[in-house]
C-alpha cells in the first residue's frame, strides 16, 4: 500500500525555475537608467549594470538578453504622468492659461530630477538604440506634447487666442525654451513656468492677465 503525500507549501515541482525577484529588476533598470543618463547608450556596460545593482551578468541577460532589450526596457520606466489637475492624459480645459502654467510647472519639476537632462542628451545621440529612442518618445515626449495642445485647442474654442494660431511652433517654444537654456548654461530664471506660458500666450494672440511675480 502507497502512502499519498502532500507536497510541501512553497516546494518547486521538477523543471520549474526559480521565482523572479522583482527587487533585482527593479535595481537593475535604476542601474541601466542612470547609466544612459550619465554615460549614453554607447557607455552603458551590462557588466557596470549588473555590478551597480549587486546581481551578475548572468541574472541579467536571463531576464534582458540583449543591451537593445534592457535600454528598452529602461526606458519603458520612465513615464511622465500628468499634473494633479489633469484627469488621465487630457488637461483641466476650464482655465487654459491656468492649466498651461500647471504643464509647464510640472515639466520644470520633472526636467530637474537628478540624470533626466541628461537622458534627453542620451536620447539626441545618433548611436542611441532606435527602440529605446522611440519607447522615451512615447513615454516622456509625445504625452506632454499632447497636453499642451490639447490646452491650445481647449483657449481656441473658447475664443481666448487666435484661431489660426500656430500650434506646432507654440507646443515646441514651451519646452524648448527650457533646453536652449541649459545648452547656452544659463540660470533658470524667477517664474519660469509663468513667464513662458504669458510669452506663448500672447505670441498666440492671447490677452494674458496681470499675473503676480510674472
Amino acid at each position: 500500500m502507497h502512502r499519498k503525500t502532500t507536497p510541501q507549501v512553497g516546494a518547486r515541482s521538477p523543471g520549474q525555475g526559480r521565482a523572479r525577484d522583482g527587487a533585482i529588476d527593479t535595481r537593475i533598470l535604476a542601474a541601466a537608467k542612470r547609466q544612459l543618463a550619465v554615460l549614453g547608450y554607447e557607455g552603458m556596460s551590462i557588466a557596470a549594470v549588473a555590478s551597480e545593482a549587486g546581481t551578475t551578468r548572468q541574472a541579467l541577460y536571463r531576464r534582458w538578453p540583449t543591451k537593445a532589450a534592457l535600454a528598452d526596457a529602461a526606458m519603458a520606466a520612465v513615464e511622465d504622468t500628468p499634473p494633479a489637475s489633469h484627469r488621465g492624459d487630457a488637461p483641466a480645459v476650464a482655465d487654459p492659461l491656468a492649466a498651461l502654467i500647471a504643464e509647464l510647472t510640472d515639466f520644470q519639476r520633472k526636467v530637474t530630477r537628478p540624470g533626466r537632462l541628461s537622458l534627453v542628451g542620451t536620447m539626441l545621440q545618433e548611436n542611441t538604440d532606435p527602440q529605446a529612442r522611440d519607447r522615451y518618445r512615447s513615454q516622456v515626449i509625445h504625452p506632454r506634447r499632447r497636453r499642451i495642445k490639447a490646452i491650445f485647442e481647449a483657449a481656441q474654442s473658447l475664443g481666448l487666442i487666435d484661431q489660426d494660431a500656430d500650434f506646432t511652433v507654440a507646443v515646441t517654444m514651451c519646452t524648448g525654451a527650457w533646453y536652449g537654456r541649459a545648452l547656452a548654461g544659463e540660470p533658470v530664471p524667477p517664474e519660469w513656468p509663468t513667464r513662458t506660458a504669458l510669452l506663448v500666450w500672447r505670441a498666440l494672440g492671447g490677452v494674458a492677465p496681470a499675473v503676480a511675480g510674472a
